[in-house]
């Protein structure tokens, strides 16, 4: 069996999809393992790290895949690539599929076995392999320090013999993985917290790390959460309640981190061009969401930018700005997922089983998983 690690080739991306511990585990399932060349310079690994392990370096791509069974990679090959590896291949990867349908549709063309790893469901057995947890934790991490790399003032509270220094105040709007990290962070640099959610499951959770829960509870909010544990799209009514509520709970805080993101749609707007304007001067925004639209509606992704008094942070790819880290979580999770696929030295994909099933997003020349079916 022959699994192959690929370099990403997308901008702002330094995570790689193997690490020297994960190469020597694959090995150990039979798997021979072929890295790319450079594909972990970004994550501080070096081609000769790999080799120690046990990999064999490839000169380029069309080198690497060519006879690979498996391959792993952060982003997934690009459509241009799929055709240089082998029918049937098994394309492990963060594949996006709402939002890059073609790519999805060259994987199933070029005969390509693809599974989108964010569609990993979220069920006990399977928290070891979700890669949008480990790769959220450490972005809710990130976002709390790149907001204070840009706030002009202290977090924690400071006595001082020429005066008391005060705590920041902190919002964070969206209290899942990122969102709860990024509450803990906050924490424990000395600010005040509060955070939002429209799920009420949340509060129990943002109060046991010393948060104000914010949310508008009515009958609505009983619903407002998935079986797979993401938020659900509210109604517009009880968008305007909660948007209320957050302008004036916004307008005292020195920053906000917003983390919500609702699979298969466009971020929602939780601040508003007169949130923005009700802010104190010098109060940071950090957008978590830039990359689907953002949930502040002045934010550019890959900019810091100033509006009205405001700094709005638009970072792409947070969790690749710690790729040491992430690409040691995501390498555990890849190995996590393809080792209960391994029957005697020999690739043995049950496709009845609830975690193939649900990312197997490709198969046989089609797209196959029902969440992408007629979707164009």
């Amino acid at each position: 069996m022959k699994l192959a690690v690929l370099r990403e080739r997308r901008d702002a991306e330094k995570r790689v999809a193997a690490s020297p511990e994960t190469v020597k585990k694959l090995m150990g399932l039979g798997f021979e393992v072929i890295i790319e060349a450079g594909a972990g310079e970004g994550a501080s690994i070096p081609d000769k790290q790999f080799e120690e392990a046990g990999a064999t370096i490839a000169t380029d791509l069309k080198a690497a895949v060519k006879d690979a069974d498996i391959i792993f990679s952060v982003q997934g090959l690009e459509a241009a690539d799929a055709k240089h590896a082998k029918k049937g291949a098994a394309q492990l990867a963060v594949l996006n599929p709402f939002v890059e349908r073609d790519r999805i549709d060259a994987y199933a063309s070029a005969g390509l076995m693809a599974f989108a790893m964010e569609f990993v469901p979220r069920i006990t057995r399977a928290q070891s392999m979700d890669v949008l947890s480990s790769q959220s934790n450490l972005a809710g991490y990130k976002a709390v320090l790149d907001g204070a790399a840009e706030f002009g003032r202290a977090f924690p509270m400071m006595m001082t013999a020429a005066g008391t220094v005060p705590p920041a105040r902190v919002m964070v709007m969206g209290a899942g993985v990122a969102g709860l990290q990024a509450i803990a962070t906050a924490k424990r640099l000395g600010a005040i917290v509060s955070a939002t959610d429209v799920r009420p499951a949340a509060k129990e959770q943002v109060e046991s790390l010393g948060g104000k829960f914010v949310m508008v509870e009515d009958e609505e909010t009983a619903a407002a959460e998935t079986s797979g544990g993401y938020a659900k799209e509210m109604s517009d009514e009880y968008k305007a309640k909660q948007a209320a509520l957050i302008a004036e709970t916004l307008a005292k805080q020195d920053m906000a981190i917003t983390t919500a993101l609702i699979p298969g749609r466009p971020a929602p707007k939780l601040i508003t061009e007169d949130m923005v304007k009700s802010m104190k001067p010098g109060s940071v925004i950090v957008d978590l969401a830039v990359e689907m639209g953002g949930n502040c509606e002045l934010s550019k992704p890959g900019e810091v930018v100033e509006v009205h008094g405001v700094k709005i942070v638009g970072h792409r790819n947070v969790p690749s700005r710690l790729a040491a880290d992430a690409s040691a979580l995501y390498a555990r999770n890849l190995v996590h997922f393809i080792t209960p696929m391994v029957k005697e030295g020999e690739l043995a994909f049950d496709f009845e089983d609830e975690v193939i099933r649900e990312s197997l997003v490709t198969k046989d020349g089609a797209v196959v998983n029902e969440r992408l079916k007629g979707e164009k």
